[in-house]
């Protein structure tokens, strides 16, 4: 549309893949496995049709609202397109709703947003990924020194140049990238490093 902005760094975000607490199979995952169990076209049911040796059970696909950023951020990554994702998952809005159904499952398996398997730790397994470098557990540590590779992405604000001359939104920019460094933090966002805010 012709518009000028400006793109303010945030924060960044993980997603973990968790699994049930007592699942001891699926502890690390290759991007290729969550396709063969996410695609939209994939005729998986059963663990073992992702990885020769796991149960001959059928898993539980728990995924976030299909409005939600992180749905179309984990289906493009990890499925080549923004939205591919089978139908016969289990979908929410709410991430603890989530939480409840992979807790409440053994055969249960979902993604979110690192942040909400940080707060449920005590209730679920998390997958590391193989992103091709071997498997990484997602941590916040991991997410910000880029190990954890790819379901990491940078989180941004996006500003119209015009508006910036706008006193109130210059305030609001001002006190949103003064205050992300200890935000992202307190919500589970990691944050950048402080010359990156500056």
């Amino acid at each position: 549309a012709g518009i000028e902005f400006i793109e303010l760094p945030v924060a960044y975000d993980g997603l973990a893949v968790v699994v049930h607490k007592d699942n001891d199979f699926a502890t690390s995952m290759t991007i290729a496995e969550l396709r063969a169990m996410w695609a939209a076209d994939s005729a998986s049911k059963k663990w073992s049709d992702i990885r020769a040796g796991w149960p001959d059970r059928e898993f539980k696909l728990y995924a976030p609202g299909q409005d939600s950023g992180t749905f179309d951020y984990f289906t493009e990554t990890v499925n080549g397109k923004s939205g591919n994702c089978r139908p016969d998952a289990t979908f929410s809005e709410d991430d603890n709703v989530l939480v409840r159904g992979v807790a409440g499952d053994p055969d249960g398996i979902a993604f979110f947003g690192l942040a909400y398997y940080v707060e449920n730790k005590d209730q679920l397994g998390v997958v590391a990924i193989d992103g091709g470098d071997g498997p990484v557990v997602p941590s916040m540590q991991t997410v910000e020194n880029g190990t954890y590779s790819p379901l990491s992405r940078p989180l941004f604000i996006y500003a119209r140049v015009e508006a910036t001359k706008r006193p109130e939104v210059d305030a609001f920019i001002r006190f949103y990238l003064e205050n992300a460094p200890t935000l992202a933090g307190e919500v589970g966002y990691v944050p950048f490093p402080q010359k990156i805010y500056e």
